[in-house]
């Protein structure tokens, strides 16, 4: 079991990565935040204590427990320096299959020998990750959502190797967290995008065919059928690079058409049209 005051590192300081930093400083463990940027570290952590402050006027925290959070948090630009003495680390890059290969062979070498190494992965092969280690039983997913300090849902992918010890302490870390864990076994998409990513690219089909207008589509979602955000939307707010490349896993994996990306979509990325990042997706964010 991995207990509250001991060392995380969390690899990558975006979205999802200072969302899972605050979530487990708040928490009270000791977060190691890495990213090769120093620009994207303080980016992070203005983001965090921005998110804090929302916290507190919804007073679900304090000045005190803002001070606490940010304190417990130290940033770092390299791996070694950020993993050394941690009992966790959870990877939290770019989703693309060879930078995360990369990393976890980096990391394989820098970490304790008794230290999980889990990705925050939303599509790729957690079997595949622990392949490129000498620790597959010690490799698994924690795939957080986005919000991560305002969503539950934890999904936690295990690898062919994962060791039943690992899962046990990774679902009670998540508990922990105040989040809820829901397993999935490991195939291209896990739950969650498997079942999202087809239903954001049939969106898209519909937009690209002239069915109906981008305003229509999303619409229909929101108040046909009760989605807080319409799929467009969505797609831009996940990143439409994001969105493809999770589709290009599905359709790699399964090797079934249904699952392939929409022209447009893959047009859009081609042009760097890629959602609420970049100011343009869908929609316009300027």
């Amino acid at each position: 079991m991995i207990s509250a005051y001991e060392k995380i590192a969390v690899i990558g300081a975006g979205t999802m990565g200072n969302g899972i930093a605050h979530v487990f400083a708040q928490a009270g463990y000791s977060v190691h935040l890495i990213d090769v940027s120093p620009e994207s570290l303080t980016k992070a952590l203005a983001t965090i204590g921005g998110n804090i402050d929302r916290q507190i006027k919804k007073e679900v925290l304090t000045s005190a427990d803002k001070d606490r959070i940010l304190g417990a948090i130290h940033t770092h630009t390299t791996l070694a320096e950020g993993v050394e003495g941690c009992a966790l680390v959870i990877e939290a890059a770019t989703e693309n299959v060879e930078l995360k290969l990369k990393i976890f062979k980096e990391l394989d070498t820098l970490c304790g020998r008794d230290t999980i190494l889990a990705t925050n992965t939303s599509s790729i092969s957690i079997s595949l990750i622990g392949s490129v280690t000498q620790r597959s039983s010690q490799v698994i997913g924690m795939h957080f959502m986005n919000p991560v300090p305002v969503m539950k849902l934890v999904e936690i992918i295990r690898g062919y190797n994962t060791s039943d010890t690992v899962l046990q302490a990774i679902v009670a870390l998540t508990q922990d967290l105040g989040k809820t864990p829901e397993m999935s076994e490991d195939y291209p998409g896990f739950v969650a995008n498997r079942i999202l990513m087809p239903m954001i690219n049939e969106a898209i089909w519909t937009l690209h065919e002239g069915v109906a207008t981008r305003e229509a589509i999303d619409s229909v979602m929101r108040l046909g059928m009760a989605h807080p955000m319409g799929p467009l939307q969505l797609a831009d707010f996940i990143g439409l690079d994001v969105c493809l490349a999770i589709l290009r896993v599905l359709h790699d994996g399964f090797g079934n058409p249904k699952y392939a990306p929409c022209p447009l979509l893959v047009n859009m990325v081609t042009a760097g049209h890629l959602g609420k990042k970049s100011n343009k997706g869908f929609y316009s964010y300027m």
